[in-house]
């Protein structure tokens, strides 16, 4: 099992460096909403090509002031024993990739899109744990966006899209953890900004295996990104309407290094970094390296 995993991870690391060098030419550059999306028709460049989607990164060591020593769900019947057997450091990465499916939906202007992200805790430096996998994420969906030319703040909306959205960790009872939603997006552009905002629906789920979940992570999420030279900052906030004391941020600050390479440095503080994670307050720092962002 420790052989796999180290083929695993470089296997994904290859795949993200593939993906980074064909959309990510010039890394000091941030795309545009256009870019990303093929908005206007000067940016489009067909489909079925597999490109980048979130930031594909990995980080070697991420720390955690509050590991999650025994994942339970309120509900009773999700209910795990299982004892303290994870470390505060471990590693972290995630892929993320799309590919454009349909053009010119409804009037010429809307397109479909599919895509797929992977996030994964490696206890990589747990020897008791044989170095195994804490938490899988995988998050597929199918996107429709539409291009926007609406002018407001001395910036413009430049799409506006709905996400049918799966995510789940694939664990069995009692640490399976899943829902679904539909995301409406809307994407801002302001100078070297770029401000996505994302509001969800949950759709119900019978089966609930992890009740209040949107108390805990929220109900929108906010993501803005900006450039400076050959410095890019982002960040991806999460909030609860239904209280004000739950939620998320997440500071990332990507850096150059040489040539293409680029240092990554992640600080997260909240609820639901992961889906086993969702109901356990944290702080967590990470350090590593970027190869795509948004």
């Amino acid at each position: 099992m420790p052989h796999f995993n180290k083929l695993l991870i470089v296997m994904m690391l290859f795949v993200s460096k593939t993906f980074a060098q064909q959309t990510f030419h010039n890394p000091i550059i941030k795309k545009t909403i256009s870019q990303q999306w093929e908005l206007d028709s000067i940016d489009r460049k067909g489909t079925f090509r597999l490109v980048s989607y979130r930031p594909i990164y990995f980080a070697a060591a991420r720390w955690s002031t509050k590991k999650n020593e025994a994942p339970f769900n309120e509900s009773g019947e999700f209910a795990t024993d299982d004892t303290n057997i994870f470390d505060n450091i471990e590693a972290k990465f995630q892929i993320s990739f799309k590919t454009k499916v349909v053009e010119g939906l409804f009037f010429g202007k809307g397109d479909l899109w599919v895509a797929y992200t992977q996030k994964a805790h490696w206890q990589v430096y747990n020897k008791k744990l044989s170095r195994a996998f804490r938490e899988l994420n995988y998050e597929p969906e199918i996107i429709f966006n539409f291009p926007m030319h609406v002018d407001l703040w001395g910036g413009k909306i430049r799409n506006f899209g709905f996400i049918l959205n799966h995510q789940s960790n694939g664990k069995d009872i009692p640490t399976s953890r899943s829902w679904n939603r539909i995301i409406f997006n809307i994407g801002y552009e302001y100078k070297n900004w770029n401000v996505n905002f994302r509001p969800w629906y949950r759709m119900p789920d019978e089966e609930d295996e992890n009740p209040g979940i949107t108390q805990f992570i929220g109900d929108a999420e906010l993501e803005v990104g900006a450039n400076f030279g050959k410095h890019e900052f982002y960040t991806i906030m999460s909030h609860s309407f239904s209280t004000l004391k739950k939620g998320n941020i997440q500071l990332n600050y990507v850096f150059p290094i040489r040539g293409h390479l680029r240092g990554h440095a992640q600080v997260f503080h909240g609820y639901g970094e992961t889906l086993i994670d969702y109901n356990v307050r944290q702080t967590t720092l990470g350090i590593g390296i970027s190869f795509a962002n948004w």
